[in-house]
């Protein structure tokens, strides 16, 4: 319904005159405020350049300047009279008059105006030339330079400024307005059915909706809904869709915005635009509060270096007063998702504020096939598609992550010149993003490529060998990424436990590439730099975070606080909180139990050389080998008895 005819009624005529909406510029206080710095900037631009003249001179100086012949051109106005030393040229001579004062700049000497009779008598008789100034066009001068100009000059400051600090918001005086994206109710078209992989979770936010729904089911009990929730998970898990669905669902109003957006260069920002947005989120209640990336303005207080004047500080403790503020039954929800609950605020997640904790983690065997299934609706997918076989290869992917695999899947067909998406593409999808762009174009030397070749295969049968590893489902030696080749291992079923036996023999597979360097070459490569890295850290880990050492069994030595939410470290630890000879015996620790599992490794392979020899042979001939050209060259009958002798072999002290 547009605003000239509401409630059916059309407008009279005649009516009042009514001021314009200046809303967009900020209201009539901002438009005075431009106004006063206007005649303000142009006040000193006129006093700094348009009074910036020759200094005067005293009238009887100026008349003696005249007898003495040194004036010889005199203009005349009603303020001054301007004297020159030099007779303006005609068009005839104007060349040769200028070359002549080439040396003798003229001079200009100015001088207020006094009645004196005698004063055109004597420039007569000094045969001075003399006119009076016209003032038609000193007016139009005067008003270009006292006017148009500084206008003109600050409308272009004021946009080179507007344009520098757009980032700021509309102008520079409306940084304390709040930049959250408001979607009007309705507009949102996003489900719970749209959202799969963490019924969970969904099942936690549908009070949620209820409550926005019929909020007297609640109240009349005496119940009363949490103020806030806080969507907890990994990248990539759908947090932000999650809360799209909530409002979808209830059907209200959603702000939207980042906790990066409060913050600015300018000392209070934060706070001021925390209380606009509640302010206009109370306006339009019942409604949803969305804020992204909430650890942006939420990190704790407790271990803040720089004071108490800081100004995240201050946005945090504004958003924790209008939390406060309002009543849980108003219809207001705060909605906001972070991957790093730890270093949050404690007042942030005391009871009162953000009630209620939604973990969103990644997505389990059945909830990837039902995100693969929601993300390939638009795709069309060729006969014989196994969605349910992309979800088992695709273990601990993010629904962010399956999402690309369809899109890129997708791609590839089109690369193709296919009108369907095959299996195939599928498989080409998640190699290009496990292991990277296939490098067609890379030759590598005979020996580097028999080298590789032995590495994968060692990779492989280690693999093959090893109790409870996942099957191998692909080898090859095409480079993809910085790798010269890789081995794809594909998960029977998703494992949420890991045992020590299990992890010891994570260790094996990532060290059988380079014990099979060392058995044809007799010397080590850089080629298992990234196995020894990852194969170290399995071990360091095994005795600082999993208590699996002689010394500190059932001991984490691990600084605590700094994890990621549903996953493992992800950033480096300089910081240890323990003693320089446990350093010492974790480092030596280690070392032993690496070189424990290379001889248990270098055994295995040892066992297995022609195994081994004709697979890398199969490798250099074919340059990929699936899981059935695998198994048809590993001999079945040695599986189980390789098994039981492995069976016994762990980690002991």
């Amino acid at each position: 319904m547009s605003g000239n005819h509401q409630n059916g009624k059309k407008p009279k005529g005649g009516g009042p005159f009514k001021l314009p909406d200046l809303k967009p510029f900020g209201g009539w206080k901002f438009t005075i405020v431009y106004l006063l710095i206007l005649i303000v900037g142009m006040s000193l631009f006129n006093y700094v350049f348009l009074n910036r003249v020759n200094p005067t001179i005293d009238f009887s100086e100026f008349k003696a300047r005249i007898s003495s012949g040194e004036i010889k051109r005199v203009e005349l106005t009603d303020s001054y009279f301007t004297g020159y030393t030099a007779v303006r040229p005609s068009v005839s001579s104007r060349t040769s008059v200028r070359s002549s004062y080439m040396g003798s700049p003229e001079q200009v000497y100015r001088t207020v105006p006094i009645n004196d009779p005698e004063f055109i008598r004597l420039m007569d008789e000094k045969s001075v030339a003399y006119r009076a100034a016209s003032r038609e066009g000193s007016v139009i001068l005067n008003i270009i330079f006292s006017w148009v100009l500084p206008i003109a000059f600050f409308i272009f400051v004021w946009r080179f400024v507007v344009k520098r600090l757009g980032n700021m918001g509309g102008n520079v005086l409306s940084v304390g307005q709040n930049r959250a994206v408001i979607v009007a109710e309705g507009d949102i078209a996003t489900r719970f059915r749209d959202v799969a992989g963490v019924d969970e979770a969904k099942e936690e936010l549908v009070e949620v909706v209820d409550f926005l729904k019929n909020p007297k089911k609640y109240t009349e009990i005496g119940g009363k809904i949490p103020k806030g929730v806080l969507l907890v998970g990994p990248p990539g898990t759908g947090k932000t869709l999650l809360a799209r669905a909530v409002a979808g669902e209830a059907g209200v109003a959603f702000f939207r915005m980042s906790g990066a957006d409060f913050v600015e260069m300018f000392v209070g920002v934060g706070a001021a635009r925390v209380r606009d947005l509640f302010k206009q989120a109370r306006d339009k209640a019942p409604c949803i509060i969305f804020i992204d990336e909430l650890d942006a303005i939420g990190k704790s207080r407790i271990n803040n270096i720089a004071g108490g004047n800081d100004e995240r500080e201050q946005t945090l403790n504004q958003l924790l007063v209008e939390m406060d503020g309002f009543d849980a039954t108003s219809g207001l929800i705060i909605l906001a998702a972070t991957n790093r609950p730890d270093v949050l605020d404690p007042a942030l997640l005391r009871p009162g504020r953000f009630d209620r904790q939604v973990l969103v983690d990644r997505p389990d065997l059945k909830g990837r096939e039902e995100i693969l299934k929601i993300h390939s609706k638009g795709v069309k997918l060729a006969v014989g598609v196994e969605l349910g076989a992309v979800a088992r290869i695709t273990s601990g992917f993010s629904g962010a992550d399956l999402a690309n695999i369809v899109n890129e899947a997708a791609l590839l067909a089109v690369r193709a010149g296919r009108k369907l998406v095959e299996q195939r593409d599928f498989d080409e999808a998640i190699e290009k993003i496990v292991a990277g762009l296939q490098k067609k174009t890379r030759v590598l030397k005979p020996e580097e490529r028999r080298l590789t070749a032995y590495h994968e295969a060692g990779h492989a049968l280690i693999a093959a060998f090893t109790p409870n590893a996942d099957p191998v489902q692909k080898i090859s030696i095409i480079p993809r990424g910085f790798a010269l080749g890789y081995t794809l291992q594909m998960p029977v079923e998703d494992r949420f436990t890991i045992t020590q036996s299990d992890l010891l023999g994570r260790i094996d597979i990532l060290l059988g590439g380079r014990v099979a360097e060392e058995m044809i070459s007799g010397e080590y490569s850089t080629g298992a730099a990234n196995d020894l890295t990852k194969a170290t850290d399995i071990a360091r880990k095994m005795i600082t975070d999993y208590g699996m050492s002689q010394r500190f069994r059932n001991v984490a030595l691990t600084s605590r606080g700094s994890g990621m939410a549903g996953g493992e470290r992800q950033e480096p630890m300089f910081q240890r909180e323990y003693a320089e000879s446990t350093q010492q015996y974790v480092d030596e620790e280690i070392a032993r139990v690496v070189e424990a599992e290379y001889d248990k490794t270098k055994g295995i392979l040892g066992q297995r050389r022609t195994i081994l020899d004709q697979v890398a042979v199969a490798l250099l001939e074919k340059e990929t080998l699936d899981e059935k050209e695998f198994k048809a060259i590993v001999n079945p009958a040695a599986g189980p008895a390789v098994s039981e002798a492995l069976s016994g072999a762990g980690y002991s002290e």
